[in-house]
């Protein structure tokens, strides 16, 4: 048996009043997750574990069965892995975002979703001012600052705060004199950065500083392969993702056109995802636009997201007969604009049937899989 996974990360949300009460999943039409509804069963998930923040990284560990009280170390060495980033056992390797900060107060944890041309550029100035660290552009506001010998620190997400004064939530304890310094440097550096004079210009906000968050060291997960007997690939534009993938020894697949935003090619990974399952046992394929959609606070952007996610369900079950799940990461609510620890509904075909007819939060609570622990749903899944 083959079976392929979409996680539409953030997809759960809160009944909004602007679209009559509803969900943006009960907003949306997905008449192929409806399908899906009707011809398997649901249930939902709780994917983050007591005493952990609702972030991606604990939540898509605990689905891939990687308990994170055992495993997680930090979203940062994760995604250095991802990047080709090989660190010493003493190495502490941070988030960094390029962010827009305006009179003290967070205004865009992404600099107005900044192109990666553009983050590169930012960061090939700063790094010959901060001789102490390492840096590493990514995709996007989506960069890497490692510490040697560090000691971590305790940080906040940028996204969790936007909109908010940024003084309660700098670097605190461990490394977090170093990482204010080249926070504070940042500073200087990006101000009349050409890149910055340019976005002006243009009307895009500017990319005012770094922010380092989620430090650790370097993980060590067991095989995926050894774990479940099965062999699995990952199709993501995310580095985390990727990273999480490349710790476990998953195959890291590439698609051409894949962003991690609303502009990603979902033709891309829904083929890709089938090609793959030819060679795989099992396909993991993320799709990150709803959870961006839901940090912008735009109902709009949210449900043509998801329409979008359901169109690669469609373009997968037209062409494969295993297996299938679909379901969030985490909530991340239009009302709050971050991630909530709330359990997320699931559905998947080929395990059973209920009186199911749509994949939403409040069917999913009816469902016959009742709610489980998210590091048991691909045991459950391969049983």
């Amino acid at each position: 048996m083959k079976y392929i996974l979409i996680l539409g990360d953030g997809m759960a949300d809160e009944p909004l009043a602007q679209i009559g009460g509803k969900t943006p999943l009960e907003y949306a039409k997905t008449p192929h997750m409806d399908k899906m509804a009707k011809e398997g069963a649901c249930g939902m998930l709780q994917t983050i574990p007591e005493g952990f923040e609702a972030g991606s990284d604990i939540a898509n560990m605990s689905i891939l069965g990687y308990a994170p009280a055992q495993y997680y170390t930090g979203r940062g060495p994760l995604e250095a892995l991802s990047m080709g980033v090989d660190l010493a056992p003493t190495d502490v390797a941070y988030r960094c975002n390029i962010v827009t900060v305006k009179d003290e107060i967070m205004v865009d944890f992404s600099a107005g979703h900044i192109s990666s041309a553009e983050g590169a550029a930012l960061f090939t100035s700063l790094a010959p001012e901060l001789p102490g660290v390492a840096l590493k552009a990514g995709v996007s506001y989506r960069n890497l600052l490692v510490v040697p010998n560090g000691l971590a620190a305790d940080s906040t997400a940028p996204h969790d705060i936007v909109g908010q004064p940024i003084a309660g939530y700098l670097p605190r304890n461990g490394d977090a004199d170093l990482l204010r310094s080249c926070m504070e440097t940042s500073r200087e550096v990006f101000k009349g950065h050409p890149v910055n004079v340019a976005r002006v210009k243009a009307g895009k906000p500017p990319a005012t500083q770094i922010w380092p968050w989620s430090g650790g060291r370097k993980p060590a997960f067991p095989a995926f392969s050894l774990k479940y007997n099965r062999t699995g690939g990952m199709i993501s534009a995310v580095d985390l993702l990727n990273g999480i993938a490349r710790c476990a020894g998953m195959e890291v697949i590439n698609v051409p056109g894949a962003t991690g935003y609303f502009d990603t090619d979902y033709t891309a990974k829904a083929c890709y995802a089938l090609d793959a399952i030819k060679r795989l046992d099992f396909v993991y394929v993320h799709i990150e636009a709803p959870d961006e959609a839901g940090h912008l606070g735009s109902v709009e952007e949210k449900v043509r997201a998801i329409e979008n996610v359901d169109k690669v369900v469609g373009a997968i079950r037209e062409e494969f007969d295993g297996i299938v799940a679909v379901l969030p990461d985490h909530p991340t609510p239009i009302r709050i604009k971050t991630h909530s620890r709330d359990p997320v509904p699931f559905v998947v075909t080929g395990k059973g049937t209920d009186t199911c007819k749509r994949l939403t939060e409040k069917e999913a609570r009816n469902g016959m899989f009742g709610t489980r622990e998210a590091t048991a749903f691909l045991s459950f899944l391969f049983s």
